[in-house]
């Protein structure tokens, strides 16, 4: 699968590529610091991600802003974003669910417990039938 992560904090991107390492994924990880950046990311690309892997709290354009935008245009609006957020904050929860994400995962502390999480996140978006797969 590629992978586009928007996360701009970089312990939890190295955290992130560490899991896909440990996990033995060969997925292609396309990194971005903001909303802004995976926008431009996401306007460059010849191939769209499979899956967008979304923090909620960042500098410049945060999650919610993102979602929004993607969700406006049509050639971007189906692809399947997984809020991964350290945010448990039920308002986030409802905001993200109504701009139409596909799923909702809390950060856990323990980095045993993320890449568990992390696992089952991957497991079932390689078992469905993805867009541009």
């Amino acid at each position: 699968m590629k992978i586009l992560f928007i996360e701009d904090d970089q312990v939890e991107t190295m955290k992130m590529t560490r899991t896909l390492s440990k996990l033995h994924l060969n997925h292609e990880l396309i990194l971005a610091e903001n909303g802004e950046d995976a926008l431009e990311k996401l306007k460059n690309t010849l191939r769209l991600p499979d899956l967008i892997l979304l923090d909620l709290n960042m500098p410049r354009m945060n999650g919610n802003e993102f979602l929004v935008a993607i969700k406006k245009n049509s050639h971007l609006k189906n692809i399947p974003v997984v809020v991964l957020t350290t945010s448990q904050n039920r308002d986030d929860l409802l905001e993200c669910y109504s701009s139409g994400i596909a799923g909702y995962v809390t950060k856990p502390l323990k980095y045993e417990d993320y890449v568990e999480k992390m696992r089952k996140v991957f497991a079932y978006w390689e078992v469905n039938d993805l867009i541009n797969a």
